[in-house]
């Protein structure tokens, strides 16, 4: 009886035991001299889960998601486009593993360089990017760190483009999630390039080192990284149920012990989220079911091509002037590429509305549907870099969710085929569609 007693009493105490340890904090159970950590809310902003967020720690491969972000903005800016072949010097082709063999006196295109530094994670390729846009990498690893403060990263510096160990190549789990979320927000035309599973580079195939945009649930992007001296680090993106979270986690000891903690970490952040938003009054919808579409936002009008007497030729091949249909070869601009201007926008529900300038001939090119307006916006916006158009954002519900749809409207039907062509061309996908379909 006094043994089934003592064999009670270590049950119990065992339990207790294992009941406090499930209310230890996911960071202390991971805790070790390099972790760090930090989620964000990317809608709001929130912080949702913090530790050592501002401790200074070795970005390794991270870095090469600022690499990224200076190639896009020079894409951009229209220093290069996606097939712009850049030199590999003898200093990129000496960069260590990981890389994709690359040999001097040979040349990478932009569109492939991008695959490699997300895919593969190349070093080889990290250096060439910074030689065409820098010059040295040395004088490139400067330019991030100025980029790094305009982002607001004050914490950050760079000597390098690839991450490779440099004791002065700093920064914090925090200036990693603000890179995170400028990254989308910024260049959002290129997000999906971080969800790319592999590539294939001179006969030979690169899957990806993040198994996280393939094993957790909701995750698309970012980037992975690892030196001796950070551990495993990953700058990771989720979304689910229309909301959306940016997740750094810095100091892992293994690639597999940092996926199972971001997942958890994702996962209570997700909860966090829910139950927030449940615990706010619920407005229903009586035409749940239906689709109503919305008039279109009213959005800042881009730089746009209206008139030309004389216009190139190749302005139209590169989509930067509609064509006309008129016979005079001129151009002109269609009657819904007018928009009144409005500040601060307010969204009013119109069912079947349409856009007034539109008629039964008018056509738009749609970008893309998203969840949030302002990704919507920026997707649009980043098409008129290649192509004369007017923005428009239309809001459409079904079975009570909520998407926008990013357009360029305005064409007409062969016009809009041109468009989504040369858009295509740029890597970006789109669909012809009716102004009011």
């Amino acid at each position: 009886m006094f043994a089934l007693i003592q064999t009670g009493r270590k049950c119990f105490f065992a339990l207790i035991v294992l009941l406090l340890l499930s209310f230890v904090p996911v960071s202390q159970t991971w805790a070790n001299s390099r972790y760090a950590s930090i989620v964000i809310d990317a809608n709001t902003g929130e912080v949702l889960h913090e530790s050592n967020a501002n401790a200074s720690r070795y970005p390794a491969s991270l870095t090469k998601m600022m690499t990224l972000y200076m190639l896009f903005e020079a894409i951009e800016r229209k220093k290069m486009n996606l097939n712009t072949q850049m030199p590999v010097s003898a200093h990129a082709a000496s960069m260590p593993q990981t890389n994709i063999g690359l040999r001097a006196g040979e040349t990478l295109s932009v569109r492939d360089a991008i695959s490699a530094l997300i895919v593969r994670s190349a070093n080889d390729a990290a250096a060439v990017v910074a030689e065409a846009l820098g010059n040295t990498e040395s004088n490139f690893g400067t330019m991030m760190t100025q980029k790094a403060r305009q982002l607001g990263m004050t914490a950050t510096t760079f000597r390098n483009a690839s991450g490779l160990p440099n004791s002065a190549q700093k920064t914090t789990a925090r200036d990693m999630a603000r890179l995170s979320s400028r990254l989308m927000k910024d260049f959002p035309q290129y997000y999906h390039y971080f969800s790319t599973p592999s590539f294939r580079y001179k006969g030979r195939t690169y899957n990806s080192h993040n198994r996280m945009v393939r094993n957790t649930q909701g995750v698309d992007g970012l980037k992975t990284g690892f030196i001796r001296a950070s551990g495993f680090n990953v700058a990771t993106s989720a979304k689910r149920n229309n909301r959306r979270v940016i997740a750094v986690v810095m100091g892992g000891n293994t690639a597999a012990a940092r996926d199972q903690h971001v997942a958890q970490l994702l996962d209570r952040s997700f909860n966090q989220i829910a139950s927030r938003v449940a615990s706010r009054p619920v407005n229903r919808n009586q035409n749940a079911g239906k689709m109503i579409a919305k008039a279109p936002i009213p959005v800042a009008k881009p730089s746009i091509v209206l008139a030309r007497a004389n216009p190139d030729p190749a302005a139209i091949l590169r989509g930067e002037i509609p064509p006309s249909s008129n016979h005079s070869g001129g151009y002109v601009t269609p009657a819904s590429f007018v928009v009144p201007a409005v500040s601060a926008p307010r969204i009013t529900q119109v069912t079947q509305s349409v856009p007034q300038a539109a008629h039964h001939d008018s056509w738009a090119v749609q970008i893309g549907s998203y969840h949030e307006p302002d990704r919507a916006h920026a997707q649009a916006r980043a098409a008129t870099r290649w192509v004369a158009g007017e923005v428009a954002v239309v809001e459409v519900e079904i079975s009570n969710r909520t998407v926008y749809r990013a357009r360029l409207i305005g064409f007409q039907k062969k016009q809009a085929h041109t468009v989504c062509q040369n858009l295509s061309r740029q890597g970006m996908d789109c669909l012809v569609v009716r102004s009011h379909g």
